[in-house]
């Protein structure tokens, strides 16, 4: 999938009205990340409610597996295939990309890009779903929090 230039800026206005709630923290050993999110994520085979959510790779050696726990780690959501997804620039934030679906349904997690990484994670979805997403409205939210340190994430610390 890729992201259609235009949304892009358009994607930042919406994003930043309707994602305030976004904040996120910031682990690099095995890019760790806390996010929360202010309403429901759907996600490849299931849909998160509102909430804040750990995101970190499942191994070192393996980049394309995404795990997603609640932010103590004592419950896993799920473990995700992904495909390596580029950008233009790194930026010092946890940056993600959702499709917006319309009223009444929950945008889509589209891609994960942890801070200073150009390099990032695009979420793996059928054949079916990715058509459906390509046409849908796509929005680039940034996390409005600098990352943490990596005590405090493995302390579970903001």
């Amino acid at each position: 999938m890729k992201i259609n230039k235009r949304y892009i800026a358009v994607g930042l206005i919406i994003a930043f009205s309707l994602f305030l709630g976004l904040a996120a923290h910031a682990d690099e050993s095995d890019e760790a990340t806390k996010i929360t999110f202010s309403q429901p994520i759907e996600i490849p085979g299931q849909v998160l409610p509102a909430g804040t959510y750990l995101f970190k790779l499942a191994s070192g050696d393996d980049l394309n597996v995404v795990q997603i726990f609640n932010v103590d780690r004592t419950h896993l959501y799920a473990t995700l295939d992904t495909v390596s997804t580029d950008r233009p620039e790194p930026t010092d934030h946890t940056v993600v990309a959702l499709a917006e679906q319309g009223t009444g349904q929950p945008d889509v997690l589209v891609k994960w890009f942890y801070p200073g990484r150009e390099t990032g994670n695009e979420f793996v979805y059928s054949k079916q779903e990715e058509k459906e997403l390509s046409r849908d409205k796509q929005q680039i939210v940034m996390a409005d929090r600098p990352t943490v340190s990596n005590s405090d994430a493995a302390a579970g610390g903001n």
